[in-house]
């Protein structure tokens, strides 16, 4: 297995690595590597690497290609012109950039967040205590710039399908002025492998990255276990060390079942969009550069070079009875009709990847709100931005079960959390539609029927509704109007509490005055 640089290679080898018919590449998501071994320590290592390289070596060849296709390096670049090849424009459209740019500002607008999902059930002290620990850890991950290697693991899963991110504890933080007690790291796929179980759950085994010895020039494969690190060099452990991390500390993020990026399934169609926009540049050109047709007339070399320099030529008929003539050869595309092939191309393009129509409609419309959103893509958007988070979701829950061991230990910070009391919140849309949602979140708190934390939580309105509940609860409570102390009494009372009876709101039993 030749481990891929920098550059990775090129669409057609890596297709010809994959088996497919050269010109033609066809990428169908990466494979799962696993391994037959039910778990992996120092007396299989070495062969349970060696069973998962065939497979590591196709999915790193296929996201270099898609990599390199993302920054623009496509087919059409290396395409071979036959007729009149010294007209050869090579346009590349590059909407495989404009797709994935889409889909990362569209599903990471504002950062991710953890919120709890642990209900008070009357007991405030222990729920108070989980949504202070989950305050930290979200603070935790702020000082380790979490948002920005969500960025770049989001980046990798919308070329090549999958991602990679690996959290190690930090052995030299400093809580005391902000620091964390892990580190979080967004690794390149390309050089990075997770490899599961060949059972039906597929647990992950062990994971490796790719390095290389400055000494011996030689591939060094860092493998980890759930227990373990093994640094393999050839066929052979050159050293280990364990941990107590209690799992694999690299876990896979992948985009969807088939790991497929985001514009892989639409390649066929970016590349016609290219020929087509190359195609039409060489028409031009060759309309402006048409070819000359002498008919029934005599021109040698001499008398063509003359013409091209004085910009003129006499000609004589060499039959009395034909006209002589000089034309020129050229037969336009028709740009409309080239046009339309393009836009329904783009269009098929759009659709398939999830995107909004920006073209919108021709001549006027009547349609509003969510018609609109409909008619224009966003909606299909939507629901694409939905399903990579379950995906998310699925993974970033093994990659907290390494955090919280890591904090669990250390012995400055200590987070008494579970996986099931957190959440993780994209902040994509809570700023859209704010007035209806608002209007909403009122409605159910004046009914006097429903729970003001149910409101919170169905209204949409809040990042972490559960967190935005306690706080206005308090702040209600704080904040209640007193009512004058009624005759014969020293005491005032509340108008009511936050979950109690509001002011002005007729309460069962009462009678009319």
């Amino acid at each position: 297995m030749r481990p891929q640089g920098e550059e990775g290679c090129t669409v057609e080898e890596a297709a010809s690595m994959e088996g497919n018919v050269e010109g033609a590449p066809l990428f169908l998501g990466r494979a799962r590597v696993m391994t037959r071994f039910g778990r992996i320590d120092e007396s299989n290592v070495v062969e349970a690497l060696e069973e998962a390289l065939p497979a590591f070596g196709l999915n790193s060849a296929q996201i270099s290609a898609l990599w390199r296709y993302y920054k623009g390096d496509q087919r059409i670049l290396r395409r071979k012109k036959e007729v009149r090849p010294e007209i050869d424009n090579r346009i590349v459209e590059n909407h495989a950039q404009e797709i994935v740019a889409f889909k990362i500002g569209y599903q990471l607008s504002e950062p991710m967040q953890y919120t709890c999902r642990m209900q008070s059930d009357g007991d405030e002290k222990a729920y108070d205590e989980r949504l202070g620990s989950v305050n930290e850890l979200n603070t935790m991950m702020f000082a380790e710039d979490k948002a920005s290697c969500d960025r770049d693991l989001f980046e990798w899963m919308c070329v090549g399908g999958i991602g990679y991110r690996m959290a190690e504890a930090d052995t030299a933080h400093d809580v005391e002025d902000g620091g964390a007690p892990f580190e979080v790291y967004t690794l390149d796929p390309r050089v990075t492998c997770v490899v599961c179980s060949a059972q039906y759950h597929h647990r992950p085994l062990m994971a490796f990255w790719l390095g290389y010895d400055s000494a011996s020039e030689k591939p060094v494969y860092n493998v980890y276990t759930d227990k373990m690190w093994f640094k393999v060099c050839g066929s052979e452990v050159v050293d280990k060390k364990g941990h107590t991390y209690g799992s694999v500390p690299i876990v896979e993020y992948r985009l969807n079942n088939a790991r497929m990026g985001v514009f892989e399934p639409v390649i066929p169609l970016l590349d016609a969009i290219n020929t087509i926009e190359s195609d039409r540049v060489d028409d031009i050109e060759q309309v402006v550069q048409s070819l000359m047709v002498f008919k029934d007339c005599g021109i040698d070399a001499e008398s063509y070079d003359a013409m091209r320099e004085k910009g003129a030529v006499k000609i004589r008929s060499l039959d009395q009875n034909v006209k002589a003539s000089i034309e020129m050869l050229n037969s336009p595309l028709d740009q409309t009709g080239t046009q339309t092939v393009k836009e329904d191309l783009y269009q098929s393009v759009v659709n398939i990847c999830g995107m909004p129509n920006r073209n919108g409609v021709s001549g006027s419309s009547s349609d509003t709100g969510a018609a609109v959103l409909l008619r224009d893509g966003w909606t299909l958007a939507e629901s694409h931005a939905k399903s990579y988070e379950l995906q998310f979701k699925r993974s970033e829950r093994q990659f907290l079960r390494v955090v919280l061991s890591i904090c669990r230990q250390s012995s400055a910070t200590y987070l008494d959390l579970r996986i099931r009391d957190i959440e993780l919140a994209f902040n994509r849309r809570n700023y859209e539609n704010i007035l209806v949602k608002s209007q909403v979140l009122t409605t159910m708190l004046q009914t006097g029927k429903i729970h003001p934390q149910l409101a919170f939580q169905s209204c949409g309105l809040f990042t972490d509704p559960d967190a935005a509940y306690k706080q206005s609860a308090e702040w209600a409570e704080d904040n209640a109007p007193v009512v004058p102390p009624a005759p014969g009494r020293d005491d005032a009372e509340p108008v009511g509490s936050a979950e109690g009876p509001q002011a002005g709101v007729p309460q069962e039993g009462d009678t009319a005055a």
